[in-house]
């Protein structure tokens, strides 16, 4: 069975013919929705805080890490190349938000962490993102946003299946 073909279960369920569109339709509808969101979220981060959504994103990396994470792991992480990382790091340490160290495993890497300034600032900034994420979310119940996380998970792991293939 090639990878587009309909599985037949004895679910009662209403897949989708294979001229229906349908999964497209969803694809674009979800990425869509993704870029708006994203747009919102980087315009209030650009109002109400004069910085962009790759710094905060790079901030919330280390502020998941308490000893603080090699050049290359926030770059992995973020997807990102190494020169926008050392441009990010250097932006942030100028303004005191982070600081660089020599790696103790590794003298040629260095450690970026989070000053005690920086771990304030983002503390308000994360509270305000999800302040605006919970708005914008606000239109879905509790129990919608289950059932969406979960259908979002199953076509996530999927999606991982077939990028191991």
């Amino acid at each position: 069975m090639s990878s587009h073909e309909l599985r037949v279960t004895t679910d009662a369920v209403d897949w989708p013919a294979p001229d229906d569109h349908a999964a497209l339709r969803l694809w674009l509808h979800l990425l869509g929705t993704s870029q708006v969101v994203k747009s919102v979220i980087r315009r209030r981060l650009h109002e109400e805080f004069d910085t962009s959504l790759a710094r905060f994103d790079f901030l919330a990396q280390l502020h998941r890490s308490q000893d603080g994470l090699r050049m290359q792991e926030i770059s992995s992480r973020l997807m990102v190349t190494g020169g926008n990382v050392t441009g990010l790091t250097d932006s942030l340490e100028q303004e005191g938000l982070v600081k660089r160290s020599a790696d103790p495993d590794d003298r040629r890497a260095f450690r970026v962490s989070m000053t005690a300034e920086g771990r304030k600032r983002f503390a308000v900034m994360a509270k305000a993102h999800e302040q605006w994420i919970i708005g914008v979310f606000g239109v879905v119940s509790k129990r919608e946003m289950r059932q969406l996380q979960e259908l979002l998970s199953r076509i996530k792991h999927t999606a991982q299946r077939e990028d191991r293939r």
